[in-house]
């Protein structure tokens, strides 16, 4: 029974960072009695998750192996100015792959699906109706807390999975098809060909308000398939979402409207990619460095992961300053001129960004040369002035 139930590890949220945190413990720390517990019935919800080869350290790849279910070898982007192939292995993970690992390799005893969470402090969870789970320590991976503390713009995104009557032609993902009419700030397509005849496509913007039409972006993926020619049986499967693209905030303020003293992954945590809204790399990188910690008390994990917070937060402002450029420096029609100049880039450079290691050579040759927007522009978005 859940009302008495102790453990070591309490991990709230079995998204991907939850789902990454116990998979890499139950590998690397079988001694643990670790509990992943879950709102939904389903751990990782309704989610497709894709990055690059690159993204993950060739030492972590064996935590996400088990978890592809599509590769790719290269990749393509179209802007109305240019279209490029570029190299690198693209790998997809769906929510209901990562949801069968987790049943494969947890216990039953270890995994808890279809409850509330009440409250979290740093050594128990209280569940609606099942009274308080006690733990040596608790991780919250329950998704964002309050990005009021944060300055943003979004990527807001709606997917489908279509099902064609004939082949769609397609060889590799297209990253980002640009060549779309522009609409609330920078709009593209995302492709990935799962099989000759299903293609996952995704209409996204880069946007100054949080607000969703499902509707309308599902009418709009229909008439991208329309434009290339595609005849769509059905609809498989449909996603969508709106994530916060950090340019400034208070870091602190939105750790403690998390939860002050608890100890926290994920986007919960911050631990994103503030340009891409990127999750994945972070999110191995911190499966693994918690699985490596020797104490991991509620105390010592909340110590610990706040460092990780921080130190995410100061490497990455890079990125935000990017991202001021992008949602403040532009205007909304000329933010696909930024991406697009970005994509004539050095190959291993675009890597490296995606990953969030871009290197100060890198940043240098970012800003250098002819800046896609007014140079007056840029020292406002930058300098508030």
């Amino acid at each position: 029974m859940l009302e008495k139930r102790t453990c070591d590890l309490a991990i709230v949220g079995g998204g991907l960072a939850g789902g990454l945190i116990a998979l890499a413990l139950r590998r690397l720390r079988p001694e643990l009695e670790i509990l992943l517990i879950e709102s939904g019935d389903y751990f990782g919800g309704n989610h497709l998750w894709s990055y690059f080869s690159s993204d993950v350290a060739p030492e972590h790849r064996w935590l996400t192996a088990p978890l592809v279910t599509h590769g790719w070898s290269g990749n393509e982007v179209r802007f109305p100015g240019h279209s490029r192939q570029l190299d690198g292995i693209y790998y997809s993970i769906e929510s209901e792959r990562l949801d069968e690992v987790i049943r494969e390799q947890l216990p039953e005893r270890m995994r808890v699906t279809g409850v509330t969470v009440a409250s979290v402090t740093p050594t128990a969870v209280a569940l609606k109706g099942h009274g308080r789970i006690r733990a040596g320590g608790v991780i919250d991976c329950r998704g964002p807390a309050d990005t009021a503390a944060l300055d943003c713009g979004w990527q807001k995104f709606v997917g489908q999975l279509l099902e064609l009557e004939e082949p769609h032609g397609l060889s590799k993902p297209v990253i980002m098809d640009a060549t779309v009419e522009q609409k609330d700030g920078y709009r593209f397509v995302y492709c990935l060909p799962f099989t000759p005849t299903k293609v996952f496509v995704e209409d996204t913007y880069y946007s100054d308000k949080p607000d969703l039409d499902r509707r309308t972006l599902s009418q709009r993926i229909g008439a991208y398939a329309d434009a290339q020619g595609w005849q769509v049986m059905r609809t498989l499967r449909e996603e969508s979402g709106v994530l916060p693209v950090v340019h400034g905030g208070d870091l602190d303020a939105y750790w403690k409207s998390g939860g002050e003293r608890t100890a926290k992954a994920g986007s919960r945590a911050g631990l994103f990619h503030p340009m891409t809204s990127y999750s994945l790399p972070d999110a191995v990188r911190t499966a693994m460095a918690i699985a490596e910690q020797d104490d991991l008390s509620g105390d010592a994990l909340h110590r610990f992961t706040y460092k990780l917070a921080r130190a995410h937060w100061r490497d990455a402002a890079f990125y935000r300053m990017l991202g001021k450029l992008l949602f403040i420096g532009a205007k909304p029609g000329e933010r696909n001129k930024v991406f697009e100049r970005f994509y004539t880039l050095n190959a291993d450079l675009i890597a490296r960004f995606y990953a969030g290691r871009t290197t100060a050579a890198d940043k240098l040759r970012i800003l250098s040369g002819k800046p896609p927007i007014p140079i007056s522009n840029a020292l406002r978005a930058i300098w508030g002035k």
